[in-house]
């Protein structure tokens, strides 16, 4: 976890002292139960609450210094926590087991985590869409393998991302409702020594729920799954970052990031406007994905349990999830105040001389009746002649002098091919599927 990186709410939810915070309303909730059930006595419950209404430091340097000598966090804590208490404390951890408190933690916070990255998916979405309605008929030229290929919308680059980060938002209300599950099943899990009562019941007050079977530990592909989940995200992150870093290159210069005043570009050149928020999110993407790797890897443990998993996740859990809070962040200010130039679009977009409109005079000659090898001849013969004089000749001009093409299609129907309001007939259309209307 670095703090360059990292947002205050989501970075105090993987601190120690609401690490320990939620260990005790594990252990407390744990022990009312088994004061319900006549296991220990309700004083010992009372107790544990009495000394937590008085909002109590927890004082995370005492914890540490007897983990020194015990070797063991749990055990750790219970101890600071029964020389807080007093005697009552003793019926703490009845029948648990280590795991049912930090996998049970492990979840809270992760479901935690996940309601931060919901809202930051919100945000980020609000203002994809704004921006999708504001450029909905924007033109600009659609690329494939970063050639020129047909004409497309601004907004419909938005409004694209737009569905894809909705559909991230569905991925990760899924992987939520999948790892915030409970387990206080006691050693190998078969609630030999805890009645399973007493987990439903720290399962309903923690708003999670009940693991079905767990070993000693909660299954591990839950959270492979959650950390997968972020990964993909991620790569959404960056998949709109590079289209915008490919914007901003000096020779297409459709959109770029917004450079504050007093804002440097470089040490060295001071005419630079760098794509430098949109790169830093290029590597924060690889780095949650890289989580997701290891995550994976923790869910072959030995037997009922092992704790290879354990550090692991004390790296992935904090760092992926506030570097994604991050990152999210970031990009829902970067396209916020992306600076967006419909002139250079519309420059770019004729800079070829009218090849982007091939496709429609190849449909149309085929029409006529030539047939698809002898349209595409045609087309393309005259089309490599514009592109190799580097769009100074019109496509439209050579097409009309050659007697070929117009033997099959009169001026007027070439100047029809070449009507750039014909390639947004359905953008509406493409706007409802998107957005649930075609209006903002």
């Amino acid at each position: 976890m670095i703090s360059r990186y990292s947002r205050p709410e989501m970075a105090a939810l993987w601190s120690a002292e609401t690490r320990y915070r939620i260990w005790f309303e594990i252990e407390a909730h744990a022990t009312d139960a088994l004061a319900e059930l006549g296991v220990v006595p309700r004083e010992a419950a009372d107790a544990l609450w009495r000394w937590w209404d008085r909002k109590p430091a927890i004082d995370v340097e005492a914890i540490d210094a007897i983990e020194a000598v015990t070797k063991h966090d749990v055990i750790a804590f219970l101890t600071w926590v029964a020389s807080q208490v007093g005697p009552e404390a003793r019926f703490m951890h009845q029948g648990m087991t280590s795991s049912d408190v930090l996998d049970t933690c492990l979840a809270v916070q992760l479901a935690r985590a996940s309601d931060i990255l919901l809202a930051d998916l919100d945000a980020l979405l609000a203002v994809l869409r704004r921006r999708a309605f504001e450029y909905k008929l924007t033109p600009t030229i659609g690329r494939s393998h970063g050639i020129h290929a047909e004409p497309t919308t601004f907004g419909l680059k938005l409004a694209g991302a737009h569905v894809e980060f909705a559909r991230a938002r569905a991925r990760l209300q899924a992987a939520r409702a999948d790892v915030a599950t409970c387990a206080i099943s006691g050693a190998v899990g078969t609630f030999a020594n805890v009645d399973p009562r007493v987990e439903a019941h720290v399962a309903t007050k923690l708003a999670l729920a009940v693991e079905p079977v767990s070993t000693q530990v909660i299954p591990r592909d839950r959270h492979a799954q959650f950390f997968a989940t972020l990964g993909v995200i991620a790569s959404s992150v960056e998949r709109l970052a590079t289209e915008v870093r490919h914007l901003q290159r000096t020779e297409v210069l459709e959109a770029e990031e917004f450079f504050a005043p007093g804002q440097k570009g470089s040490s060295a050149m001071p005419h630079k406007r760098n794509p430098v928020l949109t790169e830093n999110l290029t590597g924060l993407a690889r780095m949650v994905r890289s989580y997701a790797l290891p995550a994976m890897e923790n869910v072959a443990l030995w037997h009922e349990r092992d704790i290879s998993h354990s550090s692991v996740e004390r790296f992935i859990g904090p760092d992926a999830t506030i570097t994604l809070d991050f990152a999210l962040a970031r990009l829902a200010g970067v396209m916020d105040k992306l600076l967006v130039y419909p002139e250079r679009m519309h420059a770019n977009l004729n800079r070829m001389g009218g090849l982007v409109h091939s496709q429609r005079v190849l449909l149309a000659l085929t029409q006529a009746g030539a047939s698809r090898e002898d349209a595409y001849r045609l087309v393309q013969r005259n089309a490599m002649r514009v592109w190799e004089a580097d769009g100074r000749l019109s496509l439209e001009e050579l097409l009309k002098a050659d007697a070929e093409v117009t033997a099959l299609l009169p001026d007027e129907a070439i100047g029809a091919c070449l009507d750039l309001q014909y390639h947004f007939r359905h953008v509406d259309v493409i706007f409802e599927r998107a957005f649930g209307s075609a209006t903002a």
